[in-house]
């Protein structure tokens, strides 16, 4: 498959004008075989990111699908020809998918309340395997999840790629490699957006389906605030509602009820402290970090609206006083990275997918890490509910989760 089939407009300098090349006889142009084969079982709106991504980023190649949804499968199949020429295989079981001899790896791409279902069934095969965030949308499968990882022989990863957008992966270089900001003592998030999408029988519509928002949603935010304290969270208070979003909306007879804004305080046992700041119902994206320690401050921003007016899409502040250098940039990725998926998130994330499964080490989110973040998310909407600080240990006890 040549690169112009992957890209037309983004890989313009391989259009017509070098096609008088073959394939043969190209160099700088030429394509990598891909070194793994991967089969994806979910095949909606982020299955088909990973698969887009999967194939333009070219290490791994998807080798066929799996989804109970006829529809799905049916799409898929249609974007898959829009990406490559290999054939497009359907399963007919997930057991199937799961333990076909020609794979290397699976994509666990499916609603959230079923990770743990077809993990059990994913991990018979002893494959590498890429699941999805929230790992689980329940302590008590998070927690099972974790002890299945522990004696697994092959790489587990959860997709928590928040960590590989731009902005917080220079942040991370700040704070955690170049000490830019000293010790961390505070750390706060803001996520300003749109309403949830739509996805098939509207499943995120509904706690008992996603976890609720603050696991559903903001586990990518409680994984950075893990990832910055460099600690465990032991105590979660959180407020919030449904103002605004799917009030009034209902799928089979039954309403919705997921939270659409929050504020949640973490304390975590070295004494940092995090807040993060939800709003569902705003016209816009907007994420914003600040990051304060005992010699500096980092702020790093990424803002996407619709307006007409010309402004800056991300941008990044290392104010350190008289301690060292201060700065200010604008960390962004090519064109055809920052269009993959989530701002170029999903491209690094299928890098370090397949580096894992070359027996490289990388610096994805481990299946410990994505358990704390249910651990906040779960915390943090037990709060919500209850109108009270919630202890951790106390929460994890409660569920019978002795770590």
């Amino acid at each position: 498959m040549s690169r112009e089939k992957i890209d037309g407009q983004l890989f313009s300098y391989t259009g017509p004008a070098f096609h008088y090349i073959n394939e043969e006889e190209r160099h700088f142009f030429a394509k990598e075989p891909a070194q793994f084969r991967v089969n994806l079982i979910g095949c909606g709106m982020i299955g088909m990111e990973h698969m887009r991504v999967a194939t333009r980023v070219g290490r791994s190649a998807i080798h066929g699908v799996f989804d109970l949804n006829e529809r799905s499968v049916k799409v898929a199949k249609e974007e898959f020809a829009k990406i490559t020429d290999e054939d497009f295989k359907v399963y007919e079981t997930l057991e199937a998918a799961c333990n076909d001899p020609e794979v290397d790896g699976i994509l666990i791409c499916t609603p959230n309340f079923t990770h743990l279902d077809v993990l059990k069934v994913a991990i018979k095969s002893g494959k590498h395997i890429f699941m999805e965030k929230p790992m689980a949308t329940k302590l008590e499968d998070a927690y099972e999840i974790t002890k299945m990882a522990k004696e697994y022989g092959a790489v587990l990863q959860i997709g928590l790629q928040y960590r590989y957008k731009s902005i917080y992966s220079e942040a991370i270089h700040e704070v955690l490699e170049r000490k830019a900001v000293g010790d961390v003592k505070m750390i706060n998030i803001m996520e300003h957006r749109i309403p949830f999408l739509d996805k098939v029988n509207q499943w995120n519509k509904f706690s008992k389906f996603s976890g609720g928002t603050l696991v559903e949603k903001c586990c990518h935010y409680f994984d950075l605030m893990n990832l910055f304290a460099q600690s465990r969270p032991v105590r979660v208070y959180a407020n919030g509602s449904q103002s605004t979003n799917f009030r009034d909306f209902e799928f089979k007879g039954e309403k919705s009820d997921i939270l659409d804004s929050a504020f949640v305080t973490v304390e975590y046992e070295n004494g940092v402290r995090a807040g993060f700041n939800l709003c569902m119902f705003a016209p816009m994206f907007h994420e914003e970090l600040l990051v304060c320690g005992d010699e500096g401050r980092v702020k790093a921003a990424e803002i996407e609206d619709f307006s007409e007016n010309a402004r800056l899409r991300t941008e990044m502040e290392v104010f350190c006083g008289q301690n060292r250098p201060s700065k200010t940039s604008q960390p962004s990725y090519p064109k055809l990275i920052e269009a993959s998926g989530h701002n170029g998130a999903t491209w690094f994330e299928h890098i370090a997918f397949a580096d894992q499964m070359a027996g490289k080490k990388t610096n994805s989110a481990t299946v410990e890490e994505g358990f704390w973040s249910v651990v906040v998310g779960c915390a943090a909407e037990e709060s919500v509910k209850t109108g009270k600080i919630v202890e951790v240990a106390e929460l994890l006890k409660s569920k019978g989760i002795d770590l």
